[in-house]
């Protein structure tokens, strides 16, 4: 499901302050739809995410950093391992 800024704010209770840091950190990267900013069920997966690391774990901006791409290269090694697999396991 593909949401606009608006919907993406209020599924999210972000302010839409953060939500311009976040994406200027490249922690939320939407997709475009019409010019617009299009997000995803992954994008709202991803913020309620980024709040639980930041207020349940106390992780400052930095961590926060770190874990998301550590996050983002294992989701990128499983997507390869599984085309991998489904290919034949060469």
């Amino acid at each position: 499901m593909i949401i606009s800024k608006r919907e993406f704010l209020s599924h999210t209770n972000l302010s839409e302050e953060t939500l311009e840091i976040w994406m200027s950190q490249e922690w939320l990267l939407p997709g475009e739809v019409q010019s617009e900013a299009a997000f995803s069920d992954a994008d709202i997966a991803r913020a309620k995410l980024i709040k639980d690391l930041i207020d349940d774990l106390g992780v400052n901006q930095e961590g926060v950093g770190i874990i998301l791409s550590l996050l983002d290269q294992l989701h990128s090694l499983r997507k390869a391992v599984l085309g991998k697999l489904q290919k034949g396991g060469d």
